[in-house]
């Protein structure tokens, strides 16, 4: 009888690690795609995402075509040919992809976004207010400058859903201000949107040398308003102010520091990363999504509530 249960014992042991040692034939698998790792705030919300679908015990698997979108649409198919169970688009136009998007649906894919824009066939996207973060950093910064004459640097990537959203408000923003006399907008160029924006603003300082020549920079997001601002320190122009959006730490640490950058919009990156988790598992237990665009809320950020 000691030797029967023994063996029993023996065999369970190697059907549990034979188990254990296994693949479960049932795991969920996520494609996470984006052009833009190497900016802090995708690659925090990739990060996220990967660590969010590991707990929920998917498979995550993040792939980075570094600036190229021509490369982002045959990667797309690849994982679309692999019968992927989701895709995760991250601060991608999804227009670029509007056919796989499309292919995608067609064998029953859902497609996410996170901090992208939406389109007929994405299951959803969850970003931030776009619009009302830039009404709420414009309007900072014309506050800031008072009835003075504003001589405004733009500096924007229109590509980006989320900034062209941005930058589109600005313009609005501006035709209602008079105040506004002077505008310069140039698009920066992604990835090293830092080195690219100080570069560029180093040669708008050169070409604009006069006190009050230039008297504000207004940047899409908050990269290149560390550039510009790393341009105007080292330049040693007291006269010009600068604004982001994005809340990232850096950003953060030079509002503290009383340098030219005053003022950004803290995003929820965290949030928007939860919310599109939140609408995989959703969609994996044959609910639907509880909206196709979702927004994680966003502050304004100074220097008197920078350290807070």
């Amino acid at each position: 009888m000691k030797k029967i249960l023994s063996i029993v014992i023996a065999l369970s042991l190697l059907l549990s690690l034979a188990a254990c040692g296994s693949p479960k034939k049932d795991t969920k698998k996520i494609a996470i795609l984006t052009p833009y790792l190497s900016s802090v705030t995708t690659n925090q919300m990739v990060d996220l995402l990967k660590k969010q679908s590991q707990a929920k015990g998917w498979e995550a698997n993040v792939v980075d075509t570094k600036g190229d979108v021509g490369q982002l649409v045959s990667r797309m198919e690849d994982v679309i040919a692999t019968n992927v169970d989701a895709i995760v688009l991250v601060s991608t136009d999804p227009n670029q992809v509007k056919a796989q998007i499309q292919a995608a649906k067609e064998k029953n894919i859902p497609v996410f976004g996170c901090d992208s824009g939406y389109i007929d066939g994405m299951a959803m996207n969850a970003t931030s207010d776009n619009k009302a973060m830039s009404k709420m950093i414009t309007e900072h910064l014309f506050k800031q400058l008072g009835n003075k004459p504003i001589n405004l640097v733009v500096l924007t990537y229109r590509p980006h859903p989320g900034v062209l959203k941005r930058s589109l408000e600005l313009d609005e923003l501006r035709k209602q201000n008079p105040n506004v006399k002077k505008v310069i907008e140039q698009q920066v160029d992604v990835p090293g949107p830092i080195e690219n924006s100080r570069k560029q603003m180093e040669n708008l300082l050169l070409a604009n040398k006069e006190e009050g020549s230039i008297t504000a920079v207004w940047a899409g997001w908050d990269e290149p308003a560390i550039g510009a601002t790393q341009a105007i320190q080292a330049a040693g122009r007291k006269d010009i102010i600068v604004t982001g959006i994005d809340g990232n730490s850096q950003a953060v640490e030079l509002i503290k520091q009383s340098s030219p950058l005053v003022a950004t919009v803290k995003q929820n990156f965290s949030g928007m990363a939860e919310i599109v988790t939140k609408q995989i598992d959703l969609v994996f237990q044959g609910k639907k999504v509880e909206g196709t665009e979702l927004y994680a809320p966003a502050s304004l950020i100074t220097k008197e509530n920078a350290g807070k």
